[in-house]
């Protein structure tokens, strides 16, 4: 089972950092649609990026995991629900939704 956590870690981290470092015109475009403010979202992608991280240090370090996979999976809900707010397709709502299930997922295993 620590394998698995292991690689839904570096899944997520690595989804994460994907997106908000060569993806990052499209979460400019998204955030304008969602009426959110650019430093609100300079703060969003500071928190993600620094829970990606510390998944990934998790990964040697496992006592990281827990708060970061929790924080994550509220950070992919807020964003289900500005998806919703704006009417967005469920195709791009797919990818937070995912990555929702997987935080929730790492942090539920964490505790087991």
């Amino acid at each position: 089972m620590e394998n698995l956590l292991d690689i839904l870690q570096i899944i997520v981290a690595v989804s994460v950092l994907f997106v908000w470092t060569f993806r990052f015109h499209n979460v400019e475009k998204e955030f304008k649609q969602f009426g959110i403010k650019n430093v609100t979202r300079d703060m969003v992608g500071t928190l993600k990026i620094s829970l990606a991280v510390l998944l990934i240090v998790g990964v040697w370090h496992p006592s990281l995991v827990l708060i970061p996979s929790i924080l994550m999976g509220f950070m992919m809900l807020a964003a289900q629900y500005f998806h919703f707010k704006v009417n967005n397709s469920f195709l791009k709502r797919l990818p937070s939704l995912v990555l929702l299930i997987l935080s929730w997922c790492i942090a539920y295993f964490t505790i087991a």
